[in-house]
């Protein structure tokens, strides 16, 4: 489905942006068509990619989806950080003597409490 026909001279054609060469009711002119949101995808390129987003778009994706394109609309240039993996610190792990410490505490508190609740004298 076409989103826009622009008028040939007006745009360069731009395959790698959405815009392509095309003919409309006999008329040369620039297309773009609407993306099929099934098959849409997004990809997360470094910020100091050489040659930038267009040269990793040529190198990793036009290889395997030749007809894919780029939408200059939908295109955001930042830098993600994860703050998880930079501030924050696990709290340290409990050593096997606090740990059967407490087992031993649980064992404690629930030692006789089945006798309690079958009842003593079962025969």
């Amino acid at each position: 489905m076409i989103r826009k026909v622009h008028k040939s001279g007006k745009l360069p054609p731009d395959p790698i942006h959405g815009l392509f060469e095309a003919e409309v009711t006999g008329k040369p002119c620039i297309v773009e068509y609407e993306p099929d949101t099934a098959l849409r995808d997004s990809e997360q390129v470094p910020l100091l990619e050489d040659g930038g987003i267009e040269a990793f778009f040529k190198r990793e994706v036009l290889p395997y989806t030749p007809n894919a394109w780029i939408d200059p609309d939908k295109t955001q240039i930042g830098y993600e950080i994860s703050f998880t993996r930079h501030f924050y610190k696990p709290a340290p792990m409990r050593t096997l003597k606090e740990i059967k410490a407490d087992i031993y505490a649980l064992e404690q508190e629930t030692d006789g409490l089945l006798e309690q609740i079958v009842g003593e004298n079962e025969s």
